[in-house]
């Protein structure tokens, strides 16, 4: 959903002096264990007591099993009676507690303020949402997830924080990135709030199949991992229906085949079901939001593999805060018509064996928050096992990046996450995630007074 990214459509031209800031103030988080280099030759080997493991793969709870990690990938995992713990290993002992990969949210706004109204966006500039997402894209590795998608952020700010992450000069989960997403004039990835004599168009603004092809290149060269389209109207754009399809077939085929051969995956924007079908049939990867598909469109979807992200909590926060925050009443009213739609279908394509994946549209709503999706994810119909393999195995190989992480397994990153509770028996365990590991560092440790 596209609320305040509306109002972000200038160039950002100061992403290096807002980084170099963020590096300079040295971000620290409270509890965190942060990596420090070591002459060593070989990395240090930590082992993880497991009292619970979730095996994602096998759909199965493991009881009293030993992760062995070298560095930042995963050594072995096995029972503890059979697993040989290395002398002077770093020993973190989490017997009391369930451990399972590192969560992953496919559907993510790390630049947005889920407190700013409609018309309060337009007076972000592209650095505070870049310093905003840094602190965000913290939020988000603290409650959990140590992989993000984030679709759609102004002027490549998204990018600058991924490779910042990634270049250790600020915490944050490992991210996948869309940069500005593409969208028609006036449509849902327009800036549409303004009058016309300010002539403003969002950075994703592409009408044509010869435009959309030079946008996409043009997202490329600046370093985008994902290509994010909307394909149809929206909840947080004035003017637009939700369910109205924008881009023409032609469009969407240009738009995605360009992606594809340069090796980039597509994410579509398509509350709306001819906008969901059109995508689909032209070879999509993942739709998000998918509120008003049809049995045609799930049948698709099952036919051609696509991913559904579907986000059925913001609703909560949106009806509960949005007025009091300014979000434009036709918002308020757009968001109660398509919610609960969006939920029975969510119910009905899981039914129906569509591969789903989790995407909270997190900036709609508080980035903290993000694991309150799960428990609504299991109330319309997923088992607490199938709503965390939607946000782990499921959600890496939509991804593309099953080889790296999404389980724990021999040879993978070391993306580990745990809860003190059982989250088969209670899904809401994972509102409130203890331990947090990524790639081998400790970020976050409430469960043992161990590292």
């Amino acid at each position: 959903m596209n609320r305040a990214r509306n109002a972000w459509s200038r160039p950002a031209r100061h992403g290096a002096y807002v980084l170099a800031l963020l590096a300079a103030s040295a971000l620290a988080l409270p509890g965190a264990t942060q990596a420090t280099p070591t002459d060593s030759a070989a990395p240090a080997v930590t082992a993880i007591k497991a009292g619970r493991l979730v095996d994602v793969a096998a759909g199965q709870i493991r009881r009293d099993q030993v992760l062995l990690i070298s560095g930042d990938t995963i050594l072995s995992v096995g029972p503890a009676g059979s697993t040989a713990i290395p002398a002077g290993a770093t020993v973190i002992d989490l017997s009391n507690a369930t451990v399972m990969p590192g969560l992953i949210d496919a559907h993510t706004h790390v630049t947005a303020n889920p407190y700013e109204g409609s018309y309060d966006g337009l007076a972000t500039s592209v650095p505070r949402a870049t310093v905003r997402g840094v602190a965000n894209a913290q939020k988000m590795l603290m409650a959990g997830f140590t992989t993000i998608r984030d679709v759609g952020s102004p002027a490549f700010s998204d990018v600058a924080i991924r490779d910042a992450i990634a270049d250790g000069e600020v915490p944050g989960p490992r991210m996948l990135v869309s940069g500005p997403a593409l969208g028609i004039t006036g449509g849902h990835c327009d800036n549409n709030l303004l009058p016309p004599e300010y002539a403003d168009t969002s950075d994703g603004v592409a009408d044509g199949p010869t435009e959309v092809r030079r946008v996409v290149r043009r997202n490329i060269k600046y370093g985008v991992d994902v290509i994010k389209f909307c394909g149809t109207g929206g909840v947080f754009s004035k003017g637009t229906k939700v369910g109205a399809q924008q881009y023409t077939e032609e469009e969407m085929k240009a738009l995605i085949d360009e992606a594809h051969m340069h090796g980039r995956k597509v994410a579509v924007h398509a509350h709306g079901t001819d906008g969901i079908k059109t995508a689909l049939r032209s070879g999509v990867d993942t739709v998000e939001h998918a509120s008003i598909i049809d049995d045609e469109g799930i049948a698709l979807a099952r036919k051609t593999g696509a991913f559904l992200a579907m986000d059925i909590y913001n609703t909560e926060f949106t009806q509960a805060y949005g007025k009091a925050n300014g979000v434009l009443e036709e918002f308020l009213r757009k968001d109660r018509e398509v919610a609960q739609v969006q939920r029975d279908n969510f119910r009905k394509a899981l039914q129906a064996g569509v591969k789903m994946i989790f995407g909270s549209d997190a900036g709609v709503y508080p980035h903290a928050d993000v694991g309150h999706q799960f428990a609504i994810m299991v109330d319309y119909g997923m088992t607490p096992m199938q709503a965390i393999q939607a946000a782990t195995i499921n959600a890496a190989t939509a991804l593309g990046v099953e080889k790296m992480w999404g389980q724990l397994a021999p040879g993978l990153k070391a993306d580990i996450v745990a809860v003190r509770g059982d989250p088969i028996a209670n899904i809401r365990e994972l509102e409130s995630v203890g331990f947090v590991m990524k790639g081998g560092t400790v970020y976050k440790n409430e469960l043992t007074a161990n590292p």
